[in-house]
């Protein structure tokens, strides 16, 4: 068993609390993650203890917003936008097992590797499902049937808030993981915001545990249904951000 200490370090930062059950789950996690990596470009980051700190615990840090982890104690069901490798959406999963967890990544070798990673750690009320956030959240299985959107993905908050926030159920939160000074795009990022149907109550500020790595977390809330014409086809979304 490899030394996780300083990962329990950091989920004692966070206050939270994992079973010894969770903790293998992570490891199985992280030992798949490098060994697919090999074969295909999950992620470029693969020591142990970065990992562990610019994954795990990054993913986490989201308990960091109060309303965010009041949805995750409950039985929320979370959307991840653009998961990749499975983050956030995995170790929420881990972490929070109650929650309803729906993972979505445009590149099926990417999904393919989730349900691996779903299968082999036994978790349940989960999946992954091929596709792009402008098709899929034109489907009423997935349109405005979420508590809480999240996302990592590299994008500009406009672009990124019409990708996710059609996703959200009027009264729930989209929350993107955002790096460095945000102040501008959030700025930027106001009218895409409005237009969707949501509004941004406050940005939390902070270093991820155990790094100097500086995290904002931009709670948006859903105040008004996503108008019918949103998110956009044909690139628009990157092409033409509100």
């Amino acid at each position: 068993m490899r030394d996780n200490s300083i990962f329990k370090q950091g989920l004692k930062e966070l206050n939270i609390e994992l079973t010894e059950t969770q903790l293998e789950q992570f490891e199985v996690y992280y030992d798949m993650l490098v060994e697919k990596n090999k074969v295909m470009n999950l992620t470029a980051i693969t020591e142990y203890e970065d990992v562990l700190i610019k994954h795990f615990l990054d993913s986490l840090s989201i308990v960091k917003t109060e309303k965010a982890k009041k949805l995750l104690f409950s039985s929320c069901c979370l959307i991840d936008v653009g998961t990749g490798a499975g983050f956030p959406g995995i170790p929420l999963k881990i972490a929070f097992p109650k929650i309803k967890v729906t993972l979505m990544d445009a590149l099926n070798k990417r999904i393919n590797f989730l349900n691996e990673v779903i299968s082999a750690l036994d978790l349940k009320d989960i999946e992954a499902v091929h596709g792009r956030g402008e098709e899929l959240a034109r489907k009423d299985q997935y349109r405005e049937r979420f508590d809480l959107a999240v996302s990592r993905a590299v994008a500009k908050l406009n672009s990124l808030s019409e990708l996710c926030i059609p996703f959200v159920k009027v009264g729930g939160l989209f929350v993107p993981y955002k790096s460095g000074s945000i102040d501008e795009e959030l700025e930027e990022g106001k009218n895409a915001l409005y237009k969707l149907g949501g509004r941004s109550t406050h940005v939390v500020k902070f270093t991820v545990p155990l790094s100097d790595y500086e995290r904002s977390l931009i709670v948006v809330e859903k105040k008004s249904n996503t108008p019918a014409q949103f998110p956009r086809a044909g690139g628009k979304v990157f092409n033409k951000p509100l």
